[in-house]
């Protein structure tokens, strides 16, 4: 990607910092920090997903927001004891998505078939995210929910909705209250585990 991303525009016009999304440390700071198409569902444990929104706080000037763009779960369409859902079957490709509701874990599997015996497979695991709980990991890192809906063009965000693109906001007050105390915007977004 990189590679693709050098051939529009250098070094000097885009920053590239390739790491974990929720360790990696960019210099700077930024009014913007953003994770579209699930990604931040990419990571597996509730910890590093955690650990990512407090990277994003990090990263960002009082005032600052962190969008998320994520699935909702439709676990509604799961009876008790089945494990898959079938979500997508036409000609040549079907999509399913396997379940662990104890981990929160959902595979999607993408199956293409071609002419005779040929097919491929696809496999992509995540940790999906409720919108309560994402919220609650915002939280903790300090963020406020400034909006939630159902898409980028701004509709409604229902119990129906099958995504949504929540925008999370840095207080301004936290830099009244970084000059104050003299604490670093590093310190405030960070947990103290002991």
């Amino acid at each position: 990607m990189v590679a693709q991303l050098r051939k529009k525009a250098d070094d000097a016009a885009i920053l590239v910092v390739l790491g974990d999304m929720a360790t990696t440390v960019a210099a700077g700071n930024y009014s913007l920090v953003y994770l579209v198409f699930n990604t931040i569902s990419n990571l597996l444990t509730q910890a590093e997903q955690v650990s990512c929104f407090r990277n994003a706080a990090r990263h960002l000037v009082p005032g600052g927001r962190f969008v998320i763009e994520l699935s909702v779960p439709d676990l509604r369409k799961l009876p008790p004891g089945q494990k898959a859902v079938v979500w997508q079957a036409e000609p040549g490709y079907i999509g399913l998505d396997t379940y662990d509701v104890v981990r929160q874990h959902v595979v999607s599997h993408h199956f293409k078939f071609g002419e005779g015996r040929q097919s491929r497979v696809f496999r992509t695991p995540h940790r999906y995210i409720r919108p309560a709980e994402l919220d609650l990991m915002a939280q903790l890192a300090g963020f406020e929910l400034e909006s939630r809906h159902a898409d980028w063009v701004g509709s409604e965000f229902t119990a129906e909705s099958r995504s949504h693109v929540s925008v999370y906001r840095i207080p301004l007050e936290r830099q009244a209250q970084r000059q104050k105390t003299g604490a670093s915007a590093v310190k405030l977004a960070t947990w103290d585990s002991g």
